[in-house]
């Protein structure tokens, strides 16, 4: 059995369980996630696979 994970996703589940844990962060954690997502999609990095 393999398991496939993509950066993307996992990225998401590290900041939506950020937010519920520090709910005061929202609009940081948003704006990383936001960038970062942005720099991979730049650099066609988006196809990852961890």
């Amino acid at each position: 059995m393999t398991l496939h994970l993509s950066l993307g996703p996992l990225i998401a589940l590290v900041a939506g369980i950020l937010i519920l844990v520090f709910p005061r962060l929202l609009s940081t954690i948003v704006a990383l996630y936001l960038i970062l997502v942005g720099v991979l999609g730049l650099l066609g990095m988006h196809q990852w696979r961890l």
